[in-house]
């Protein structure tokens, strides 16, 4: 028989082993869990498939480093501002175990036992005790090897363990395992545990986490345990959090293998790949949505300023998530107005931006500090405008669209609206000039709904850049000449 890690991941329990004398003649040999994870990591490097797939933008920074760690055998810890993909780097490493562990099918356990290193006194006892044949196997499967914990609020108890009022009051001596009740870590033996926000851990919590990376063994109450864990520990922070002094104690830090920096997406494009990854919205359906590319520049070029914001707390971070829920706003609302007007397709406008607020200001950390009073919804309209501003002067840099001035002559007002229907923008532009069918990568002639939106971007790019002004009133705005 191959080894359980080189079979395939829908490998039925019942065809293996399930008693030990039959798992040794299979040819099963014990593993530790980064042994294990070095492996079949090196396989899967080895077979040139993708490693970690759907983190876009790391292939050249956080993979190389996260790859060297595992094939280490480090614990690791991944550094970074909010939405970078921590969690999930985590999660991806869970792919590299085994598809099942055997273990000894004895209930009295207080762990998954490796039927050849039993670490418990319990486990030990039985082992000793029984013949190969008639010591019972189960298998334990890779996706329940995995735990995840939030610092903030977690206990010793929680994740160490703590003495059993119960059992010490059914005779179990103070001083040995059968008077404790094991936290999650001495559970996941074998497995890997994830400890997110590092720094907002209590200390003493940090003192048993050193103490388990160190020796691998569990101290409860001062009583030492020598538990032979065998274990894989993650973590994850914030940099202004983790480099505080006296946030996270020095021996845990020194006892951490490799620390992972993650990051924002370097460019924009990346951003906006991640964004329709990530988004998982149905453009389709009885009411499509039609998406220019220059509406999802703008969706990810917010993000961009607002991490460059002096409005925002940059410490805190602006997360992926912050672009993920604009985007999904920005098309609602959209989609919306096709259903209202039934406009087919429905395709987003600059207007359609005015309804950020609320999917937005929730996920910004803002630091308004001599800001002359300005309002958080006042902070984020200044991203807005520099967002539209960038990607605009973009576009004329490019393409220079000299006729756009020309387009809007001398005296000419224009109002627009998420619920204007877009009929009323095409008196406007009855012919659309050919520059703009290059600049804007769709053909802004074939539909109403285009057009609108097309009208509404060189509007508002004009505005942010001082060529023309703007009033608004009950929810509609109007672009006039200066």
């Amino acid at each position: 028989m191959t080894q359980p890690g080189d079979e395939s991941r829908h490998l039925s329990v019942d065809s293996l082993p399930n008693n030990l004398q039959a798992l040794r003649a299979s040819g099963w040999r014990s593993k530790t869990v980064k042994q294990e994870v070095h492996d079949n990591f090196l396989k899967a490097l080895a077979a040139g498939g993708e490693l970690f797939p759907g983190m876009v933008g790391y292939q050249d920074t956080v993979i190389p480093e996260v790859s060297l760690a595992l094939l280490s055998g480090h614990d690791m810890l991944f550094l970074g501002e909010k939405g970078q993909g921590k969690s999930r780097m985590m999660r991806h490493i869970v792919n590299f175990l085994d598809p099942y562990v055997p273990y000894l099918d004895l209930p009295e356990a207080p762990v998954h036992e490796d039927p050849e290193h039993p670490i418990s006194q319990v486990g030990k006892s039985y082992l000793s005790k029984r013949s190969p044949h008639n010591v019972p196997i189960e298998w334990w499967k890779r996706e329940d090897r995995y735990v995840e914990r939030l610092a903030p609020g977690t206990k010793f108890a929680d994740i160490i363990g703590e003495i059993d009022p119960a059992k010490l009051a059914g005779g179990a001596s103070m001083s040995t395992e059968a008077a404790l009740h094991f936290g999650l870590i001495p559970r996941l033996h074998r497995g890997i545990f994830a400890m997110n926000e590092l720094p907002e851990l209590d200390e003493l919590v940090q003192v048993g986490l050193f103490n388990i990376l160190e020796e691998r063994d569990v101290q409860i109450r001062g009583y030492p345990l020598r538990f032979d864990l065998d274990i894989m520990i993650l973590f994850s922070a914030n940099p202004s959090t983790y480099n505080r002094s006296g946030k996270v104690i020095p021996q845990l830090k020194d006892r951490i293998g490799s620390v992972i920096h993650t990051h924002y997406p370097r460019d924009r494009e990346l951003g906006i790949q991640i964004t329709q990854q990530e988004s998982q919205l149905d453009l389709d359906g009885d009411y499509p949505v039609v998406v220019p590319y220059f509406m999802y520049e703008i969706a990810e070029e917010i993000t961009v300023q607002a991490r460059r914001s002096r409005y925002v707390d940059q410490q805190s971070g602006v997360s992926a998530r912050f672009s993920l829920a604009n985007f999904r706003t920005m098309v609602a609302s959209a989609r919306q107005r096709g259903v209202l007007l039934q406009e087919r397709p429905a395709v987003p406008r600059i207007s359609d931006l005015g309804h950020l607020y609320s999917s937005a200001l929730g996920k910004l950390e803002m630091d308004l500090m001599g800001s002359h009073q300005m309002s958080e919804s006042q902070a984020l309209d200044a991203i807005l405008g520099d967002a539209i501003r960038q990607v605009f002067s973009e576009y004329v840099d490019e393409y220079g669209l000299e006729e756009i001035g020309q387009i809007f002559g001398q005296g000419v007002r224009v109002e627009v609206g998420d619920l204007l229907p877009s009929a009323a923008y095409a008196e406007r532009l009855q012919r659309v000039p050919p520059v703009w069918e290059k600049a804007f990568e769709v053909n802004a002639a074939s539909s109403p709904a285009i057009r609108a939106s097309c009208v509404e971007f060189v509007l508002a790019g004009l505005h942010a850049i001082d060529k023309i002004s703007r009033s608004q009133s009950h929810g509609r705005i109007e672009y006039r000449l200066e």
